[in-house]
């Protein structure tokens, strides 16, 4: 302190040097925790805080600027445990520059400027803000692989439903096409039974037929090719080669004369010509045929 001055005087003399030298130590821790108040308020403007003179209401505004921001602080640690508990991730720690030193926290005098604190806000807001981005871009891939994944398990399941029903078709098919198979051999099989038993039947007829040709000849002794073609429903020349065939096979003996006549000549008569000839040696037509009219019966059978 300037301008003080102590004299004591006692008996109008000087007091004892101890007593100086005991006010001299108290002056000067005076001093030294005066310079540390003023030391202090030096610094707290440098930083940008106010004297703790400042009005009731200013305090307060900064009290409830220091509690939105540790609410901020406090969304973004739950947002990151939120992510950290979906990702099967461990918490970080929390950013240093979004920490409350623990002075800060205990003493709820100290004072922070509001451009400090406005920078710590809006920091902490765009950090808050590219979580929640950064959450919902991995939300996002996390549906669309999801999403991915059902396609993929529909196209599956699609491609195997149809392998099988295109493996049904082609069991049916088969299936159809053996019992195609097997109709159509019993179908043959009938057919092949019915043909043989018809074919029998007009070989049958066909001989029966041939044997009555034969009969009618023989009967008739001579017959007109003609009427024998009208008898049996045949063209004449169909009629004639049948004859010369009977002959060939010896189913029939006989001759065709110039007139168109076919004359029957039983075996036995052609034994009693030949025996004829023997006996008679050389012979001319006009003998053969004498004697064939005795030797031969022309008449038919009644």
């Amino acid at each position: 302190m300037r301008g003080w001055h102590v004299r004591v005087e006692e008996d109008g003399k000087l007091m004892d040097p101890l007593l100086w030298l005991g006010l001299a130590a108290v002056v000067a821790v005076l001093l030294v925790i005066l310079s540390l108040i003023t030391f202090r308020r030096g610094t707290d403007k440098r930083d940008g805080v106010e004297p703790e003179a400042e009005d009731a209401g200013g305090g307060q505004q900064q009290q409830q600027q220091m509690r939105r921001g540790r609410t901020l602080r406090a969304r973004a640690a739950a947002l990151r445990r939120a992510r950290a508990n979906i990702a099967g991730e461990e918490v970080a720690e929390e950013d240093e520059d979004l920490a409350v030193p623990e002075e800060e926290e205990a003493s709820p005098f100290r004072k922070i400027g509001t451009k400090k604190l406005r920078k710590m806000k809006d920091k902490a807001e765009k950090k808050v803000m590219r979580e929640q981005e950064e959450a919902i871009r991995e939300d996002r891939k996390k549906r669309e692989a999801l999403r991915e994944e059902e396609i993929k398990s529909a196209e599956a399941e699609e491609g195997a439903r149809k392998k099988q029903e295109e493996e049904e078709q082609e069991s049916l098919r088969l299936e159809k096409e053996r019992q195609e198979h097997e109709e159509y051999l019993k179908l043959r099989e009938a057919f092949t039974v019915e043909e043989e038993g018809e074919q029998g039947e007009e070989e049958e007829e066909e001989a029966r037929g041939v044997q009555d040709f034969i009969d009618y000849i023989k009967r008739e002794k001579v017959v007109y090719l003609e009427n024998l073609a009208v008898e049996f429903n045949l063209k004449t020349q169909d009629a004639i080669d049948r004859v010369n065939e009977l002959q060939e096979s010896g189913d029939l003996t006989g001759v065709i004369d110039d007139r168109g006549k076919f004359i029957f000549i039983s075996e036995e008569e052609l034994k009693s010509v030949a025996t004829f000839i023997r006996q008679r040696g050389r012979v001319s037509i006009a003998e053969l045929a004498s004697a064939s009219n005795s030797l031969i019966n022309l008449q038919p059978e009644s």
